[in-house]
């Protein structure tokens, strides 16, 4: 389910929609996933009360389970964090959100790339040229890192968990 609190102009809810159900096949995920696409108001509020950061990131990923085990996944994405990365990387806002939302699904299925030596950047730009998207959150940090490449624009990305 995608809920659109926040939409900038150049997204289609429908396309949005689609694509988010074909990356959660493709990422191996079963259950429901909600995405709630928000303001930097709202992920600043979210980080803080769930990662006791007070400023606002591009995305944040909750994991809950049902009484029968079905995990049920929500993420929320910052609009405005989406279109200013797309336009500093020159393409479209929906395009940063496809990005945001695989990114996302990733930390559903368990991926941590803070701590997996790497396992989860292997497996966003497999999925990220599979779905024809262009480079990915985890690679953008790593160039962004790197004495050798440019300076990248991309925001660290959040895991949080909700009970």
């Amino acid at each position: 389910m995608l809920l659109l609190e926040h939409q900038p102009g150049d997204v289609s809810e429908r396309a949005l929609a689609l694509f988010a159900g074909k990356a959660q096949r493709a990422v191996g995920l079963t259950g429901e996933t909600v995405i709630f696409i928000t303001t930097n108001a709202e992920l600043r509020r979210l980080n803080l009360r769930h990662r006791q950061k007070n400023e606002a990131t591009d995305v944040l990923s909750f994991e809950t389970t049902t009484a029968r085990g079905k995990v049920i996944g929500e993420l929320a994405i910052s609009a405005e964090i989406a279109a200013a990365n797309a336009g500093e990387l020159g393409h479209s806002t929906e395009t940063e959100l496809r990005i945001l939302i695989l990114h996302g699904l990733l930390h559903l299925a368990g991926y941590d790339h803070e701590r997996d030596n790497g396992e989860m950047r292997a497996r966003e730009s497999e999925l990220r040229l599979r779905l024809k998207l262009p480079v990915g959150l985890i690679e953008r940090a790593h160039a962004r890192h790197s004495p050798r490449k440019g300076n990248g624009s991309a925001r660290d990305s959040s895991r949080g968990r909700t009970r």
